[in-house]
């Protein structure tokens, strides 16, 4: 968190083209609306991108990056999300699990999503993750990423 704060001013210069690439890949697979929570969304790159279509969190760890968004935000991590159970229609995160402990974050977002929820998560392939913790997600390969999608989606 602390080298977030730190390159915060110029982490839409850093990440900005990528995330957006990422936030548009997620729009393949899924038709937000509602209340869509982005965890670990940084400035606000790719919410700002959901924003036509849900009503939209961005949660962050880092103050300094989350400032940068214009829109509603907390600062809280993906292992302790301060909402109560079922409550998202969305929940997004871009490459940014992989800082975090996987298994309370994938607890905690499957505890503030509703039932029905469209939930669609990037890993970086390179990244320490054990990718079978989303073995119930369809895989879909990416340059540097996975992008997992839960499967709700296609059962419809």
């Amino acid at each position: 968190m602390k080298y977030y704060n730190t390159i915060a001013s110029s982490y839409n210069d850093l990440y900005g083209t990528e995330q957006l690439e990422k936030a548009r890949a997620i729009l393949k697979y899924i038709r937000p609306s509602g209340l869509l929570l982005d965890i670990g969304a940084g400035s606000g790159i790719s919410t700002k991108l959901f924003e036509k279509y849900c009503e939209c969190i961005a949660l962050d760890p880092s103050k300094g990056l989350l400032e940068q968004y214009n829109g509603e935000k907390v600062v809280a991590t993906a292992e302790k999300i301060p909402f109560p159970d079922n409550h998202f229609d969305v929940i997004i995160s871009i490459t940014s699990l992989h800082h975090t402990n996987i298994k309370k974050a994938l607890k905690e977002i499957f505890r503030v999503a509703k039932k029905d929820a469209q939930i669609a998560i990037t890993i970086l392939k390179k990244s320490k993750v054990d990718l079978s913790l989303f073995k119930n997600f369809k895989k879909i390969d990416m340059r540097k990423d996975c992008l997992f999608i839960n499967k709700i989606l296609y059962s419809k």
